[in-house]
């Protein structure tokens, strides 16, 4: 019987939170909800969505999904979103597992037999941006991500501009011509910041720059997008296509959806159907834990507009427990040519420690967003 039995949710070290669903017959399906800094929130909104699942049959993925997102009065955001999407990659999961297949060869089959994968680097100076690239290149990663800044002013000074442009430059040094970096402004600039940085980063030619303003201001992206020639990314704070669609139109190169806030599986889908209309890329935004990335590789495996994979393994976020730290095997979720394989094996393909779950669920985490301002004291993105 494939009928839904329990719903459980495990709030564990760093920052994550992870779903399980058992059907009657005994088949067990997982899924992150994390939503970062506010999980606690997101595993009773599990709780409640949960109501509608229990006796249902777990294999009418598309219909629970329907009802989870419009069956209420209030719809959308990122805690119903992140709720909706674990217990969607945990459906998933069940039904790969019920079928004996990988989700991707329920989405249509494989397209691509490995993905590309980056890591991020930090490094205030340009001597730390060296040596962190360095570090990840010798790990066999062929793409980073960096931040552009940290906290800036509304116009900013000459040192500030400058100081974006000798970071990038040491990146650049480091990776050489063949090897990527991607810029991520965070939504920490201002569309005047933005305009007049991003023409002074194309000799080093980023793979692209990330969020260049808020999403809330997203009706702008399309002034910054018309001010360089460097594609331009955006959506881990967009959570379906609705709200992606003026950034399609407003012309971005690549878009981020989150599989754990932007409605799992099923919507990320969606999004990237609609993304190859405007003839935009995906890469996935992914600074969680193992199923999370799980769940964006088996989208991609499927997925023809499908860029690059991000994953976070030894992000500075990432204290009390690694990425791989709740896997029984980690040997699927290894790079191999700064790729990951195709993942094999029925469901999300991973197979999750349940008991270390258990265990570190027993201490939970309180994980909080940094919080900080502008100089000129306004509140801007961590």
């Amino acid at each position: 019987m494939t009928t839904i039995a329990r719903i459980e949710t495990f709030l564990v070290a760093p920052r994550w939170l992870f779903v399980r669903v058992e059907t009657a017959s005994g088949v067990v399906g997982w899924g992150e909800a994390t939503c970062e800094g506010r999980s606690e929130t997101v595993r009773t909104a599990v709780e409640q969505l949960g109501e509608l699942l229990i006796g249902r049959d777990a294999l009418r993925i598309e219909d629970h999904w329907q009802v989870m997102t419009k069956g209420s009065f209030y719809r959308g955001g990122p805690i119903l979103a992140s709720a909706v999407s674990g217990l969607d990659q945990a459906l998933w999961d069940i039904a790969g597992k019920h079928f004996g297949a990988p989700v991707h060869q329920l989405l249509g089959g494989p397209v691509r037999d490995r993905i590309r994968v980056y890591g991020w680097v930090g490094g205030d100076e340009p001597s730390e941006v060296r040596d962190h690239i360095a570090a990840q290149v010798a790990a066999g990663l062929t793409a980073v991500k960096m931040n552009a800044s940290g906290r800036m002013k509304p116009i900013a000074s000459v040192a500030d501009l400058d100081g974006v442009v000798a970071r990038v430059a040491a990146a650049r040094e480091v990776l050489g011509d063949n090897r990527d970096v991607a810029v991520d402004f965070h939504g920490r600039f201002t569309l005047a910041n933005a305009r007049r940085v991003a023409p002074l980063l194309e000799p080093y030619r980023p793979l692209f720059l990330e969020e260049p303003v808020v999403p809330e201001n997203s009706h702008l992206i399309g002034d910054f997008v018309r001010s360089t020639t460097t594609p331009v990314s955006t959506g881990e704070r967009l959570y379906s296509r609705q709200e992606f669609l003026p950034v399609f139109q407003a012309g971005i190169a690549v878009a981020q959806p989150d599989v754990s806030h932007a409605g799992g599986i099923t919507e990320v889908r969606k999004i990237a159907a609609l993304a190859e209309v405007y003839d935009v890329q995906l890469a996935p935004h992914c600074p969680l834990g193992p199923i999370a990335l799980a769940a964006c590789l088996q989208v991609g495996f499927a997925t023809p507009n499908y860029l690059i994979q991000e994953q976070s393994i030894g992000i500075h976020y990432n204290l009390g427990a690694e990425v791989l730290d709740y896997c029984l095997d980690k040997t699927p979720l290894t790079f191999v040519d700064g790729h990951v394989e195709r993942l094999t094996a029925p469901g999300l393909g991973i197979e999750v420690d349940e008991q270390a779950i258990r265990a570190a669920d027993k201490h939970g985490h309180a994980w909080r967003s940094p919080m900080w301002r502008h100089l000129d004291g306004s509140y801007a993105e961590w």
